[in-house]
């Protein structure tokens, strides 16, 4: 074999090892439905895992995480006990909020409690999450928005269908609808 066809050859694999590698670390970093609200203020996403928690706390300095996960589903798939274990092991606050999957419009206390942990300038950058950063999330980050950052509704109702990833429904128009400041 020829000098040239060898390093063709040894560049192809150079040049397929590095895919490889790039495409694992996308998914070993790849945090579920993962969305900026508010730079270094309030992240939303899905159920970490694994590495993802390191780069919150190195890439977004995440100070506090608020999981809406009822105790129901704390079972699931031993993630409870990997989320408590890191937020201990890397001095991040962690808060549940549980909201029932089924109902999962926010009632006023947990709208006051999660508005007092934003108002706290201790408690930023926040990471809010549930399983799947979609329903309870989106209700709750409207809360915030229309509450306390004065979105209108059409802005809301938008940022809304982005976390749900579809349009938002008629109860949760009437929902976000309903906060005022």
């Amino acid at each position: 074999m020829g000098k040239k066809k060898k390093q063709s050859l040894a560049a192809l694999y150079i040049t397929l090892v590095a895919i490889a590698a790039i495409i694992f670390l996308a998914k070993h970093f790849h945090i579920k439905n993962f969305h900026i609200i508010e730079p270094d203020v309030l992240y939303t996403s899905g159920q970490p895992q694994g590495m993802d928690y390191t780069r919150l706390l190195y890439r977004y300095h995440i100070a506090s995480i608020i999981n809406l996960r009822s105790q129901a589903e704390h079972r699931d798939r031993n993630w409870y006990n990997e989320e408590v274990i890191w937020v201990r092991n890397n001095g991040v606050k962690y808060i549940e909020l549980p909201i029932e999957k089924a109902n999962y419009f926010p009632n006023k206390e947990t709208q006051d409690q999660f508005l007092a942990i934003m108002a706290e300038k201790n408690n930023l950058p926040v990471l809010l999450h549930d399983g799947s950063g979609e329903n309870r999330v989106a209700m709750l980050t409207s809360v915030w928005l229309r509450k306390v950052r004065g979105f209108n509704v059409e802005d809301t109702v938008r940022l809304a269908e982005k976390l749900k990833n579809q349009p938002v429904t008629t109860a949760e128009k009437t929902f976000i609808e309903q906060l005022v400041n």
